[in-house]
């Protein structure tokens, strides 16, 4: 008995560290892209409408892919 309760909490743990780590990961690299968009813009100027769309794009799915990161772990604590 105990030793379930003890693997359960052992599980909804890991699960909240990887929607931790899934949230970093995720703010790191739209800092990236951003930081390298504003670098390609200052190089190109006249490119600024192409690579803020690319940013754009480039960003949402980094965002799609952390939303199912997070939707993984939610479901690994409440599906037993």
């Amino acid at each position: 008995m105990l030793g379930m309760i003890l693997l359960e909490a052992m599980a909804n743990l890991g699960a909240a560290i990887g929607a931790g780590i899934a949230a970093i990961a995720a703010g790191i690299g739209i800092g990236r892209i951003g930081g390298s968009a504003m670098e390609a813009i200052a190089r190109q100027p006249e490119s600024t409408g192409d690579i803020r769309s690319n940013m754009i794009v480039i960003a949402a799915l980094i965002e799609g892919v952390a939303f199912f990161a997070l939707i993984v772990c939610i479901l690994a604590i409440f599906i037993k």
